[in-house]
């Protein structure tokens, strides 16, 4: 019998996948998990027996960073959102919802812009060069650095519309992997034959979460951020957080507005703050009992 720390890198009906060092584990999780109704998630590091005549156990989840409820992953410390400068065109809404997530879950958001070749990137870097997010266009060999430097020792996940560029990026950050672009690879574990579950693969000295729920955004619908929240899910709001005429300020046309002045005088993105504004809208039907 012996223990280990290590993390869970897959888990399937029941059994997961806990990689320690250069060995997986198969390992059930204890009874008391069950009881306690908490479920082992991907990306969670866990303690475990080892044992030689019966069941390898978990017998520990350490403390989460983070979890995600759709996909139920844990411990992201990066998104990675992959923008294209033509078809399919960028949808800023819905990439600033990702990122409010994102900021809420305490995940590390980056834009990455692909096809710079075919279109020039302005309107993107335009949009986010104030918000203190790290942008990155797809140009050389050097912003290829740059991203594998920010995945070292780290989860990192990525999205993206369809067509973005995902598959073609991950081919060029590791070319080992020899992905299908446009198609589902059985590399990943994701073929006709298998389960679609989350799942972390090692790229770049760190991992990459490869799952279904993230090319579809389907996280960000899922995700609930209460509306008092969601203006510290705007980064570059909140030096001005504190300084409106009014405490109950919504920061969505209000007079004395620190945040709307930051607007029309050019320091705060028109188009972030318009997706807030329709963020907010949309908090502001959540009921109690859906939080």
């Amino acid at each position: 019998m012996n223990k280990f720390e290590g993390i869970i890198t897959k888990g399937i009906g029941g059994f997961y996948y806990v990689e320690v060092a250069d060995a997986i584990y198969e390992c059930k999780a204890r009874g008391i998990f069950r009881k306690k109704k908490i479920v082992p998630l991907v990306g969670d590091t866990v303690e475990i027996t080892v044992n030689e005549n019966a069941e390898n156990t978990i017998d520990l989840i350490c403390e989460r960073k983070n979890f995600l409820n759709r996909p139920p992953v844990s411990n992201i410390d990066n998104l990675i959102i992959v923008v294209s400068t033509v078809e399919p065109r960028p949808n800023f809404f819905v990439i600033d919802k990702l990122i409010a997530t994102a900021e809420y879950k305490n995940i590390e958001p980056y834009i990455v812009i692909s096809k710079t070749d075919l279109s020039s990137y302005k309107e993107i870097y335009d949009v986010y060069k104030k918000s203190g997010i790290t942008i990155i266009a797809l140009e050389d060999e050097n912003s290829l650095k740059k991203i594998k430097e920010i995945m070292r020792d780290k989860i990192s996940a990525f999205t993206g519309n369809s067509g973005v560029g995902k598959t073609t990026l991950l081919n060029r950050l590791d070319s080992s992997l020899n992905l299908s672009t446009g198609a589902i690879s059985d590399k990943l574990g994701r073929g006709r034959h298998t389960t679609r579950q989350a799942q972390l693969f090692k790229v770049c000295g760190g991992y990459v979460i490869d799952t279904p729920g993230f090319s579809s955004f389907e996280f960000e619908k899922t995700e609930i951020i209460k509306k008092d929240d969601l203006p510290y899910c705007f980064r570059e709001f909140r030096e001005y957080l504190g300084n409106c005429k009014f405490t109950s300020c919504a920061h969505v046309n209000d007079k004395g507005c620190s945040i709307c002045d930051a607007v029309k005088t050019g320091k705060i993105s028109e188009i972030r703050h318009n997706n807030y504004i329709q963020m907010y809208n949309q908090a502001k039907e959540i009921k109690e009992w859906e939080l």
